[in-house]
């Protein structure tokens, strides 16, 4: 594909083009020429586009897609289509399918389907057996096949030695292990964030000191074995708190924040709608705003959708018993814009893909074009026409957003949500 995008902002600190406005001329998927006003050579296409901004491509670094066996709650083709039409090239795909992806063949399958489209798959491996926290999964033939880290999706592994040898075993290769933190114990049957919403709803609480106590856990077992370790999707200040410490310590741990639990709080709950049961739970605002701050620290790495279609069936009931999830690629970047400056927005997207072993590739001459097209202005309602996924259980319906994603141009292919 031969194209030139006109009158383009870059938000890129490493291109020598940085908050520049150009235009860029792509030939075969490469970067071939940034300047003003280029020329229109022969066989090339012309991108113009409202207030068009461009970035590297964004990163999302923990999304559930179904397939192999939930087809019905997304496929890996619609799931890639929806990540592209909400500004992601890249995405890390959760284990979480029917069989688990656990073993060299299940990565090699997903990792087959996803050929062919502007968006790449990353394959999460379980870091246990079908994801049951009893014995350690194949990962060394996983990496081999193409899994970027290992771990159990929204499960926090009990037996603290199976941590410490994964955590060794894995630096022969170099491997990310994840660790999901939540104690089940002190979890119990809780389903809602304890505190002042969930006592007055009659809701069994979640104590902060269920995620805490097991990143604390986590940390030490770091400590003593080296090697890297990436903790998601954490939801409270004093998690953040303890990861801190952890990097001054130099330890190699890196976190990630979800979306909801950046701009929504348990406050939600008031009308007992399924859509806001999530793992973690959304917290108080006093979290919800540390979170916020920990993010523009830098101690918060990375920033997740944490998108998981989940169907009607297991959303659309009491809310003891609905399953936990929302989804929310098309959802992330909208909602992001309101409660974060667009720089540290691209930042948390865009920087930490090295932390998968994932190449960047910053917009200049000559480097492959992997890039997001988006417009950070403009403020609109998130509705059900908004969605792009199969399954319709996301947090973010009638929310208030800001700025649209236009699109993804990878793999020398373009793809706008129009």
């Amino acid at each position: 594909m031969n194209l030139i995008i006109r009158q383009a902002k870059i938000i890129d600190p490493k291109s020598p083009n940085h908050n520049q406005t150009a235009d860029i001329q792509i030939e075969n998927g490469v970067i071939t020429k940034i300047g003003s006003q280029l020329s229109n050579p022969d066989n090339f296409e012309t991108l113009e586009l409202e207030n068009l901004h461009v970035s590297q491509g964004w990163f999302d670094s923990s999304v559930s897609l179904g397939e192999p066996g939930f087809e019905d709650r997304e496929t890996i083709s619609n799931g890639l289509t929806t990540a592209g039409k909400s500004g992601f090239t890249a995405i890390a795909m959760q284990p979480n399918s029917f069989p688990i992806v656990d073993n060299q063949q299940n990565i090699s399958f997903v990792k087959g389907k996803s050929v062919g489209f502007a968006t790449d798959l990353f394959p999460i491996g379980a870091l246990t057996k079908s994801s049951e926290g009893n014995d350690l999964a194949e990962l060394f033939d996983m990496k081999n096949s193409g899994a970027v880290a290992f771990g159990d999706y929204n499960k926090s592994l009990s037996n603290a030695n199976l941590l410490k040898i994964a955590l060794q075993y894995v630096q022969d290769f170099d491997g990310l292990v994840i660790a999901y933190s939540q104690d089940s114990n002190i979890k119990g049957t809780g389903v809602a964030n304890e505190g002042i919403v969930s006592t007055r709803l009659g809701l069994k609480g979640i104590p902060a000191l269920a995620e805490e106590l097991q990143i604390s856990r986590n940390l030490f077992i770091l400590e003593y074995t080296g090697g890297k370790l990436h903790i998601p999707t954490i939801s409270t200040a004093k998690s953040a708190q303890l990861i801190q410490e952890a990097k001054a310590k130099g330890l190699n741990v890196t976190c990630s924040v979800a979306v909801h639990n950046l701009v929504l709080t348990d406050e939600k709950l008031d009308g007992f709608d399924t859509r806001f049961k999530v793992t973690p739970p959304l917290r108080s605002e006093s979290d919800r705003k540390a979170l916020v701050e920990a993010v523009k620290k830098g101690t918060i790495d990375m920033i997740t959708s944490d998108h998981n279609p989940m169907d009607i069936e297991h959303k659309k009931m009491e809310f003891d018993m609905a399953k936990n999830g929302t989804i929310g690629l098309e959802s992330a970047f909208g909602a992001l814009l309101t409660v974060l400056p667009l720089e540290i927005v691209i930042e948390k997207l865009t920087s930490v893909k090295e932390v998968f072993a994932i190449e960047n590739s910053e917009i200049k001459e000559g480097n492959m074009a992997n890039l997001t097209l988006f417009n950070p202005e403009g403020n609109w309602t998130f509705t059900k026409e908004n969605i792009l996924s199969k399954s319709k259980n996301s947090a973010f319906l009638g929310q208030e957003m800001k700025g649209k994603a236009y699109g993804i141009l990878n793999n020398n292919k373009l793809v706008l949500n129009k």
